[in-house]
């Protein structure tokens, strides 16, 4: 449940209520109140990206009928596993989505919708809903819920500017003016705040330079975790708001894994967070629990296939290479930045002591803090289709606990050392590989396909419809094909720039 004290979100102040607890009556005693004029439905579509039907508000009735009927779309021209013969799906807004436009001029309510059936079914394809039933399966099936929370970098581009230029690749947490783009960035963050989007903090990233006149700046917006539902939906809300926001400022932003060859590409980690009876269960005795470390395992064993969740076009590929930060053994370790999965540090020390030496002043220092211990997922980027990844990412949490294996599969994967070292490397050779293509990602989606169907969470469907979109790249050994060309390397970058 949100905490309503100092909450951004307009509609969260005026309610008194958190988002979670929204009714038809609350969302339309607001609009009558602050005088809204336009209600939008917005969904993500097989690309991704939030799709959109405008409403104009002309009397109470037909508000009334929108927001608890929703609207025909047609579902052949959103996803393409649905024949043009019997397209027609409804949109039903979800109340607890419901945030005001930051971008439109016109006074507007947005909503996040759910895809229905004719029957009034849920759509058994749709992403959104794949997730909920993933969650629900896993609450089910191990008694803990899930938590989650991504890491979303991006890059600006803007013009070229002579004064206060910044290091090449050396952009990380760097301060306006050296980082042009700060204003942009604390603009987003607000604006992602006041759609009820709970975000963690924004700086820039490693990542900068400059070509063609243009300045390439990366930046990292992180967001708190959450139920795993809604971490779902902050984040395809957040790409929204930056682009369009872009869009005003005359910049471009884009989340591409790989921008151009030798700059640092962007990622999508996903951090995650085992809960039970509203608690953290990662810590036990001080040290990660069984059940975190069962997780894990289950992401580790299932990375290949979740590759084709997280990381969806050629360009991806190019992006997890050997002896960049992005990894490409499947591994796990306490701090590390080469593995696969890493466990960061989580407040589990003296807490008390680091702020009484930061603050000498201070004689009564009484901190109560919930474990904020997580585990990160670090090869998706932002090609990733967020709802499956998330599904993905829940579903081989699952299978970690179900495997009679688990604590020893994660005992013999865990490093605590730079892999990429040349000293390390006789144990890297020793690690399984993530996919190098499309292609791969595709087989071992298939391969590892009765684990994702297991329960009736991804449909056969689904899973074969994404690993026949993979295939289609036929880009098996294409990075091998494309060796150090590198403008056949940007052409495949532009052609994959607006992913996700």
């Amino acid at each position: 449940m949100q905490n309503i004290e100092m909450n951004p979100n307009p509609l969260v102040d005026f309610l008194g209520k958190s988002a979670s607890e929204f009714t038809l009556n609350d969302i339309i005693k607001y609009i009558e109140s602050e005088k809204i004029e336009m209600v939008n439905f917005r969904y993500v579509a097989d690309d991704g990206r939030l799709k959109t039907l405008n409403f104009v508000i002309n009397d109470k009735k037909y508000l009334e009928t929108i927001l608890s009927c929703g609207e025909r779309v047609d579902g052949s021209n959103i996803f393409p596993y649905i024949e043009a013969g019997s397209s027609d799906l409804y949109v039903v807004p979800r109340y607890s989505t419901a945030f005001i436009n930051p971008i439109s001029e016109i006074p507007a309510i947005d909503f996040l919708c759910s895809y229905f059936n004719k029957n009034g079914e849920p759509l058994a394809d749709a992403p959104e809903y794949i997730l909920r039933k993933a969650h629900h399966n896993f609450t089910e099936q191990t008694g803990f819920t899930f938590e989650a929370m991504g890491e979303l970098e991006y890059y600006v581009i803007s013009d070229e500017s002579p004064f206060f230029p910044a290091t090449d690749q050396h952009g990380y947490h760097e301060s306006y003016p050296f980082n042009k783009m700060e204003a942009f960035r604390m603009d987003a963050m607000s604006a992602i705040s006041r759609a009820g989007c709970l975000i963690k903090y924004g700086h820039s990233e490693v990542g900068n330079f400059t070509l063609n006149g243009k300045i390439y700046e990366q930046n990292e917006i992180e967001f708190l975790p959450t139920r795993l539902e809604d971490a779902a939906d902050q984040l395809v809300i957040a790409k929204w708001i930056l682009r369009a926001l872009a869009y005003q400022y005359g910049v471009t932003v884009t989340f591409a894994p790989k921008i151009t060859t030798g700059k640092a590409g962007s990622g999508l980690h996903i951090h995650t967070r085992l809960m039970k009876n509203g608690k953290s269960a990662m810590i036990e005795n001080g040290s990660l629990s069984d059940a975190a470390k069962k997780s894990i395992a289950g992401f580790l064993y299932l990375a290949p296939s979740l590759t084709a969740f997280g990381n969806t076009n050629p360009a991806s590929y190019f992006r997890l290479v050997p002896n960049q930060e992005a990894p490409t053994k499947i591994c796990w370790g306490d701090r590390n930045r080469s593995v696969l999965v890493r466990v960061p540090l989580g407040w589990c020390g003296n807490v008390e002591n680091m702020i009484k030496i930061a603050n000498p002043s201070e004689k009564n220092v009484s901190i109560e803090h919930a474990d904020r211990q997580t585990v990160e997922f670090r090869c998706p980027d932002g090609s990733a289709d967020i709802y499956l990844l998330l599904a993905g990412l829940t579903v081989a949490a699952r299978h970690g606990m179900e495997m009679e294996n688990a604590l020893e599969y994660a005992k013999q994967t865990y490093v605590d050392v730079n892999i990429f070292h040349k000293e390390n490397l006789s144990l890297a050779e020793k690690l399984n590989q993530l996919p190098s293509s499309c292609a791969e990602s595709a087989e071992m989606l298939l391969k590892q396909k009765h684990i994702y169907t297991k329960y009736n969470i991804f449909t056969e469907n689904i899973i074969n419809g994404i690993a026949n979109k993979l295939l289609s790249y036929n880009d098996k050994d294409l990075i091998k094909r494309m060796g150090n060309d590198n403008n056949a390397i940007l052409e495949l970058v532009n052609q994959y720039f607006y992913c996700g």
